[in-house]
């Protein structure tokens, strides 16, 4: 339903069954746009996206995930900018935020907007590019770019569940010119079953990753201001989660060794996650992490690697 229909559309079905293949023969079998292919065995998340962007024969490439959904003037959006910016590489704008059924909740989309940098007063050439990624203000999908440097950076599984959003660093920090359209584009769809719910509360969350990653990560020193403000937002959700997994002394140290997050000790967070932290350290082995009962924090989205 595109407004631009000059699209090929690549599907790669990491299914346990065959229902998807099913769906696309009966209800699109006839389209010489969709190019179709079961992964049998499955790949897994990064390595069938990696494979996505090889079967792409476009210039340009988008990437969607099977949850989530374009509004009908996306692509048309997006590629308007290489009209106004001709030598652009990376374009991406706004998402929705929906529940399970598609219904769009409007207040949560501009609270996750505004909390990934996405504001009018930020639409437009990013400089330096790469702060885009780094602070997440790139989105996990609903983005365009030049389809040589997608495939020069591809995707990595050695991060896990945070593939998204180093993907989208690596994708800013290389690319020449990013662009930022404020309007909305794309839908999240939040829900039970997406990766990043199953994983949301265990050492394997993608919050766990994205730290790593951006810790490890090698900047000039213009962007070093951007990890500091990633990692404000990344270092609390961390510490909860290494609380909540009986990891009390790794956390301590990373809470104390970054008190900037906290806004050094004026923030109750902190005291909320020390007491956790204390509570670990009293905890019997036996007991499970998830009588804890906290909700203070949440993982970074993506398959989804989205930090709240």
């Amino acid at each position: 339903m595109q407004t631009h229909a000059n699209i090929e559309i690549v599907i790669g079905d990491d299914s346990h069954d065959d229902r998807t293949a099913q769906l696309v023969a009966s209800r699109y079998g006839d389209d010489p746009r969709i190019a179709y292919r079961r992964n049998v065995p499955a790949l897994g998340q990064a390595p069938n996206v990696a494979s996505l962007f090889e079967r792409a024969s476009g210039d340009k490439i988008l990437l969607i995930h099977d949850d989530d959904y374009l509004l009908v003037h996306c692509i048309e959006t997006l590629l308007a900018q290489w009209e106004r910016y001709p030598d652009l590489e990376v374009a991406f704008g706004d998402q929705y935020e929906t529940d399970h059924d598609g219904r769009i909740m409007h207040a949560a989309s501009q609270r996750m907007n505004i909390a990934y940098h996405r504001t009018a007063h930020a639409a437009g050439l990013q400089n330096p590019p790469g702060r885009a990624g780094i602070v997440q203000m790139f989105p996990n999908n609903g983005w365009l770019a030049n389809a040589a440097l997608v495939k020069r950076i591809g995707y990595d599984d050695h991060y896990g569940t945070c593939c998204d959003y180093v993907f989208g660093t690596r994708l800013c920090l290389s690319a020449k010119r990013v662009c930022y359209v404020n309007e909305y584009v794309s839908c999240y769809r939040m829900t039970d079953v997406s990766v990043s719910q199953a994983t949301r509360r265990s050492i394997n969350a993608s919050s766990i990753s994205a730290w790593h990653f951006l810790k490890c990560l090698a900047l000039p020193p213009e962007l070093e201001a951007a990890r500091r403000l990633a990692m404000r937002r990344l270092v609390p959700i961390v510490v909860s989660l290494l609380a909540r997994n009986r990891e009390a002394r790794a956390g301590l140290q990373l809470a104390l060794g970054n008190l900037y997050a906290y806004r050094f000790g004026f923030s109750p967070r902190l005291y909320y996650h020390l007491l956790m932290i204390w509570k670990a350290t009293r905890r019997p082995a036996k007991e499970s992490v998830a009588r804890l009962g906290m909700t203070d924090d949440q993982s970074v989205g993506t398959s989804r690697t989205r930090m709240p």
